[in-house]
């Protein structure tokens, strides 16, 4: 499976790292932490994050996760077809493999 990515604020990853996992609010309130493929983040990051330009990218490699993720429907307003990762659990800190700043428009390797 190709490398999955993780929106998140700054201060929230520093605390991700020193708990050992990221646990975001859609973890308590929907039971998953949403990931995007890195062809479809910037759908969420327009919808979540309109205008910032402070967000920290997280590449994840799926292999190192316990959880499952599974590929469901996005939000309405995403295109019909597309399906976005979602990870049943906590996003593991050794699951992140880089952090790189987020600029929106820019196409990601």
């Amino acid at each position: 499976m190709s490398p999955l990515v993780h929106l998140i604020e700054p201060a929230d990853w520093h605390a991700a790292q020193e708990t050992g996992a990221v646990r975001p609010p859609s973890l308590d309130d929907v039971g998953f932490v949403h990931l995007s493929t890195p062809d479809q983040v910037h759908l969420p990051a327009a919808r979540l994050f309109p205008g910032r330009r402070d967000l920290l990218l997280l590449v994840v490699d799926p292999e190192r996760l316990s959880d499952p993720v599974r590929f469901e429907p996005g939000a309405p307003g995403d295109p019909e077809a597309m399906r976005f990762p979602h990870l049943y659990g906590p996003l593991p800190v050794s699951a992140v493999v880089a952090v790189v700043p987020y600029e929106p428009g820019v196409a990601l390797p």
